[in-house]
């Protein structure tokens, strides 16, 4: 039944349609050259009225759509700036752990005394020193006589040297007493339980022009000794030495080092 009657509507519109289209055609063929004119003519003043009309009003529906908008694209551009900021502030705290962690990796690391000792030692094998002054208390072969004491601040660096080179001591003495005092004193500090040391590298003369030919004998590459006249006669036969002393020499050769301790030398204070 409802698709009859649409049917029934459909060909009522046709029908419609074909009687118009017939009544329009005779009257453009009854009509002159003036009337048609004036009829186009009107037909243009009411589109063109309509379309002035018409276009005021156009403006008013969409001011309301952006008044609305407005709102939105304010809570969209806060969003926004909320976003950035909090993106900001993740990604500047994502970098700050990032650099902490870059300089906690790169952050130089304290080199142990075995690697100073050889850096400072130029991988130097052989090394040769006197025992007054440097490793010893005592300071005069007459302060010998009486008593020997291993300065204990020395000590540690002393036992790395003896790990990673062929250490030999020297020392001139006055009598066989004062010889036995010293291999005393060194044995009870600990110096031959560890390295390559031992009681037979520890050497002994009565002046100082034989310390000065058990140095050229074993040709070391460092030789370390307090007297600044027997360093500045060997510089032109060994590689390396080290002047140990409070003041510093008033000549000295290049390759002369100075130091006021042993222990300053390696930066074991």
């Amino acid at each position: 039944m409802g698709d009859y009657s649409k049917d029934d509507f459909l060909q009522l519109i046709k029908r419609f349609g074909a009687f118009l289209t017939v009544k329009i055609s005779n009257l453009f063929h009854t009509l002159d050259s003036r009337s048609v004119g004036a009829i186009a003519g009107l037909a243009v003043a009411i589109v063109f009225t309509w379309r002035v009309w018409r276009s005021p009003s156009e403006p008013q529906r969409r001011i309301p759509k952006r008044q609305g908008a407005t709102p939105s694209s304010s809570g969209v551009s806060t969003h926004s700036s909320a976003n950035v900021e909090t993106s900001g502030v993740t990604s500047s705290s994502e970098d700050s752990n990032a650099q902490n962690v870059i300089d906690d990796f790169f952050q130089p690391v304290k080199p142990t005394l075995a690697q100073v000792v050889r850096q400072r030692l130029s991988e130097g094998r052989k090394v040769t020193c006197r025992l007054l002054g440097v490793i010893l208390e005592e300071t005069s072969p007459e302060e010998l006589q009486q008593q020997a004491t291993v300065r204990s601040s020395v000590l540690e660096v002393l036992l790395e040297i003896t790990k990673f080179c062929d250490l030999y001591l020297m020392e001139r003495v006055l009598d066989d007493e004062s010889e036995k005092k010293v291999l005393l004193a060194l044995e009870n500090a600990g110096v031959f339980t560890s390295g390559s040391l031992v009681k037979d590298k520890v050497l002994f003369c009565s002046t100082e022009i034989g310390r000065t030919s058990f140095v050229r004998q074993l040709e070391p590459d460092w030789h370390i000794d307090t007297n600044p006249e027997i360093t500045f006669q060997l510089a032109r036969f060994i590689k390396y030495q080290l002047h140990v002393s409070p003041t510093k020499p008033e000549r000295t050769a290049i390759n002369v080092f100075n130091s006021t301790t042993l222990e300053q030398f390696f930066g074991h204070v």
